[in-house]
C-alpha cells in the first residue's frame, strides 16, 4: 500500500513539471531571436555634428555643421548619406575689386557615408567614418567697385565653384542606449581645387575636430512570434 501511495505522489509531482517543460519548448519553437549571433541586428539613425577646423592653404578658422542619415548593420558598419555646410570670414584680399574689409566664404558638400565600427556592442566603441562626394564654395558680402559695374554677368562675387571631396576620420562612440549615441572625433578633407572667378584659386583641405549626436534605433533585435500558417 505504501508503495502505491509513493508511486501516485511521484506521478503527481512529475507530470506537471513535464507538461510545463513541454509547453515551454513549444512556446520557444514559436519565437525567433533576432539579436542572436546568427542574425543581423538592424538599426537606423539621424545624426547631427558640429566641427571646428581649418580650410584652404591659409589655415582659415572655419565652422562646420553636418547632418547624416544611415543604416546600421549588426552594429559593425554604417551606410548612408551625409551633408555638411561650412563658413568662415576673411580679409578682403582684392580691395581693388571688392568694397569692404571682409569677405565670407560659404560652401557645402555631401555624398556617400560609410563607417566601419569596432567593439560596437560595448559602451565605448571606435569607428572610421568616410565620406566621398562633391560640393560647392563661394564668396559673399561685398559689392564690386564702381569700375567693375559693367563686368560680365557670368562673373560675380557670389559665383560658386565645384570641387570633389574625400573625407576620412576617426570617431569615439559612446553608446548610451539603443536610441542615442554620442560621438567625438576628427576628420581630414582631401579636395580638388576650386577656381573662383576674379578672386582666387584654392582648396578646402584640412583637419577638423568636433562632436555629434545620433538619434534612432541602433538595435532593433527582439523576439517575435511566428504566425501559424497551417
Amino acid at each position: 500500500m505504501k508503495r502505491i501511495i509513493t508511486f501516485v505522489l511521484l506521478v503527481s509531482l512529475i507530470s506537471p513539471l513535464y507538461a510545463q517543460k513541454k509547453k515551454d519548448s513549444k512556446n520557444d519553437a514559436n519565437y525567433v531571436e533576432f539579436d542572436d549571433r546568427k542574425n543581423v541586428v538592424h538599426g537606423v539613425y539621424l545624426g547631427f555634428n558640429l566641427h571646428y577646423g581649418h580650410v584652404d592653404n591659409d589655415n582659415r578658422d572655419t565652422a562646420f555643421g553636418n547632418i547624416k542619415i544611415a543604416y546600421v548593420a549588426n552594429r559593425k558598419v554604417e551606410i548612408g548619406f551625409g551633408g555638411t555646410i561650412f563658413f568662415n570670414e576673411r580679409d578682403n584680399d582684392r580691395p581693388d575689386l571688392f568694397n569692404g574689409d571682409k569677405i565670407a566664404m560659404i560652401g557645402a558638400y555631401g555624398g556617400l557615408h560609410v563607417e566601419p565600427i569596432l567593439f560596437g556592442k560595448r559602451f565605448i566603441s571606435v569607428s572610421f567614418p568616410l565620406l566621398v562626394g562633391g560640393g560647392v564654395v563661394g564668396f559673399f558680402g561685398n559689392d564690386f567697385k564702381d569700375d567693375y559695374e559693367d563686368i560680365d554677368d557670368d562673373i560675380k562675387d557670389e559665383d560658386f565653384d565645384k570641387f570633389f571631396i574625400v573625407e576620412p576620420g576617426i570617431n569615439i562612440l559612446y553608446n548610451f542606449s539603443r536610441y542615442t549615441q554620442l560621438e567625438t572625433g576628427f576628420r581630414y578633407r582631401f579636395t580638388s581645387q576650386y577656381n573662383q572667378p576674379l578672386y582666387k584659386k584654392g582648396n578646402i583641405n584640412g583637419f577638423s575636430i568636433g562632436f555629434g549626436l545620433k538619434i534612432g534605433i541602433f538595435n532593433m533585435g527582439r523576439k517575435k512570434a511566428i504566425k501559424d500558417n497551417f
